[in-house]
């Protein structure tokens, strides 16, 4: 995915973090879905392409005090330590390709939003679900947020693929069960609708 670092290092370097399709004010859904697994705040939790995303900040906010974030491309990260400042320093920053990712440790929640369906690639597909499954607690908690059946085909000019319910469970396998989704119809800052679904399942033990 060497050349998909590339391209998402050009979009943060020639682009506001503000003005990028993906760009959310408040993160609502993923909040809801965090909240709904109701792990304890100090509970391990990261963020899977999080990138200059203001999820972070809302749940440092919101007291929680071990937080991740992961992203392929290291000025989208720095973005975000820009923005939070001292805070920063207690947050662990990964710069790295979640499907080659080594976890220090085991998290409680993995968040995801917009990454999975990128891979277009299976092998992909497949490295990313091994990392995720050790990077995860027994009973964890997995929240993806991917373009619904409908939605849009491409994203930053890359192909993407759609999901629902049934076509991601397939691809994650019998290690999880799903418990909920949402659907949620996102307007980007240039005024386009965006349809979204989020998943949340539990990693059987």
């Amino acid at each position: 995915m060497c050349k998909t670092k590339s391209h998402w290092e050009t979009v943060y370097q020639t682009k506001s973090p503000l003005t990028v399709s993906w760009y959310q004010k408040e993160p609502s859904v993923s909040l809801q879905l965090i909240h709904h697994t109701q792990t304890k705040h100090d509970a391990p939790i990261i963020d899977v392409g999080g990138g200059a995303s203001v999820l972070i900040d809302y749940l440092s906010r919101d007291g929680h005090t071990n937080l991740a974030v992961l992203d392929i491309a290291p000025t989208a990260l720095a973005y975000a330590q820009n923005r939070l400042g001292d805070e920063a320093n207690n947050i662990e920053w990964f710069a790295t390709d979640v499907t080659a990712f080594i976890s220090p440790h085991p998290f409680s929640i993995w968040h995801d939003r917009a990454v999975f369906h990128f891979l277009t690639d299976k092998t992909d597909r497949q490295n990313y679900i091994e990392v995720m499954k050790h990077s995860l607690l027994p009973n964890g908690h997995i929240i993806i947020a991917a373009f619904s059946i409908g939605g849009p085909t491409k994203c930053s000019g890359l192909d993407i693929i759609q999901y629902d319910a049934k076509k991601i469970a397939a691809e994650l396998g019998n290690g999880f069960k799903l418990v909920e989704q949402i659907n949620e119809v996102h307007i980007t800052p240039t005024a386009k609708e965006q349809l979204f679904t989020y998943f949340r399942f539990i990693k059987k033990s």
